[in-house]
């Protein structure tokens, strides 16, 4: 089933390697399967990912497998999507007695697998691979694993007992696979797994000053890590306060309801009392609540767009919020198969046909440009008509007929112009390029010390489509940049060797 699902998923959601977060992970896999590439800039590529061995992990693939860097990440895509419904499944397994409930959960997870998660700029699956798509399943597999070794405690059984200590072996080994690929992720995950830990203490008394306990320690933390960082620069205060989706006072309303809804249906779920075949559901309803008001009041408190340091803000508290959103979706799938669709086969066509055309349609709507589906068999040597993103075509014309060494330049907003879907210059022209706002933005958040160099791209840049031959040689030749996209309607006297329907290559004098 969950094999099948996994299929599904890859139908429904689609698959774009290049885009969004997929186009800031790849240029570090690329640069390190290839040492040559990208010589200005570098620290844009490689930097934020210090601390994470998912580049390195990837980059080994490749090279132990001897196949393409674009089928090593499609299988890895696969293979991390049927991982997270898998674990979906055995979450599903410990919560609900029922086919019709457990199928139904992670059949909704499937389906659901791209949802946003309220204003936190994170989905709960990329429809490409990042290192959250290696983390998300060991999060979840710790929990797993954390359900295995403590509810066993109570049972005489001693087959029982033995999976329980399984069940520790699972967690930590699912802990410190998340840590190696996204260690602020796998921090969240740690803290998930503490508080179902204290929740499923058959000590009422343990269960409630733990928690508290924790709670606390959790703000705690957080007013430490305020207080002890130094003031930041006026640069980079302006690098941060582009970062919307940090700020709750910059969310819209409906975003907020993105927040509060899945509280409010897992608190009907945390407040049933514990049963016998219940304690697991309870359980995890109530560390999802207990995670959820907790991240909210540290974001509330110390995540706030006006303070003189950001690095609350910066860890992005509110994605504690991607296991919310997992438990939540496993326990309306079962509701939805238990109690409607129950074991009428037509109802489960029709229900998830509808559910997952509306997935597809918000995929269409973020992605009008691009294929449904960018698999690697279809890259060598495409044509326009058999993809469709203009953008695209000109990276890829980049990449195959402009030097090794050249640095490019274009509008510092490309990424978002429309047609252009969030294609990676990047990770498709494998060129060296001037910081762009969006994605080198995000960049410079983890890393400081770039924001005067990211400053002076978006001064370089800026309106570059408008200004003059002269205006662009003056702001962009003191930078090295040696070639410029720049729209198909803006005028140019520079060589332009490459031209479609959107964007024009050119060559600077």
């Amino acid at each position: 089933m969950v094999t099948a699902l996994t299929f599904f998923a890859l139908l429904v959601h689609g698959y774009h390697p290049y885009a969004e977060d997929g186009g800031v992970y790849l240029p570090e896999i690329k640069r390190l399967l290839d040492l040559g590439l990208y010589p200005y800039g570098a620290e844009f590529v490689v930097g934020h990912l210090q601390y994470s061995l998912f580049a390195p992990a990837m980059a080994g693939l490749v090279r132990w497998s001897h196949f393409s860097l674009e089928t090593v990440l499609l299988l890895v895509y696969l293979a991390t999507s049927w991982m997270t419904l898998f674990a979906g499944w055995l979450l599903a397994a410990r919560c609900y007695q029922s086919r019709e409930a457990r199928g139904g959960a992670v059949a909704l997870l499937a389906v659901w697998m791209t949802l946003p998660i309220a204003g936190t700029s994170l989905m709960l699956m990329d429809p490409y691979v990042t290192a959250r798509s290696l983390s998300t399943p060991c999060a979840l597999l710790a929990l797993v694993g954390t359900l295995d070794f403590l509810l066993p405690r109570f049972e005489v059984d001693e087959g029982k007992m033995r999976r329980g200590w399984r069940g520790m072996v699972l967690c930590c080994a699912a802990l410190v696979a998340a840590a190696a690929m996204h260690p602020l992720m796998a921090s969240y995950a740690l803290a998930s797994v503490l508080l179902l830990a204290a929740i499923l203490s058959s000590s009422r008394l343990v269960r409630v000053w733990t928690t508290m306990g924790l709670g606390f320690t959790g703000l705690a933390m957080a007013a430490g890590l305020q207080l002890s960082t130094p003031p930041e620069s006026e640069v980079y205060q302006r690098v941060v306060l582009t970062r919307d989706y940090w700020f709750l006072s910059q969310w819209h309303w409906y975003e907020w309801i993105g927040l509060i809804a899945p509280m409010l249906i897992l608190s009907g779920v945390a407040m049933a009392k514990r049963r016998d075949g219940d304690a697991a559901r309870v359980g995890l309803a109530r560390m999802a609540v207990a995670v959820g008001t907790i991240a909210l009041a540290v974001a509330i408190l110390f995540a706030r767009a006006g303070m003189a340091t950001h690095l609350v803000a910066r860890m992005q508290p509110l994605r504690t919020f991607q296991l919310v959103y997992v438990l939540m979706i496993l326990g309306l799938g079962a509701a939805l198969g238990e109690r409607l669709l129950q074991r009428r086969r037509m109802r489960w066509v029709v229900a998830f046909a509808l559910l997952a055309s509306v997935m597809v349609g918000a995929e269409r709507r973020t992605f009008p440009a691009s294929k449904h589906l960018e698999v690697p068999h279809a890259l060598p040597g495409e044509t326009l008509t058999a993809r469709g993103n203009q953008f695209e075509e000109a990276f890829r014309w980049i990449s195959r007929n402009t030097p090794r060494d050249a640095i490019f330049a274009m509008d510092a907003q490309y990424i978002t112009k429309p047609g252009e879907d969030a294609q990676g210059f990047r990770a498709i022209a494998e060129r060296s390029v001037l910081p762009d706002y969006s994605k080198d933005g995000g960049v410079v958040t983890n890393e400081p010390e770039l924001a005067t160099t990211w400053m002076q791209g978006q001064v370089a840049q800026a309106q570059l489509d408008t200004k003059s031959d002269g205006e662009r040689l003056q702001a962009l030749k003191p930078l090295g940049v040696t070639w410029v996209v720049l729209e198909r309607q803006a005028g140019t006297s520079f060589v332009c060797e490459f031209a479609n329907e959107a964007v024009k290559v050119c060559r600077l004098p």
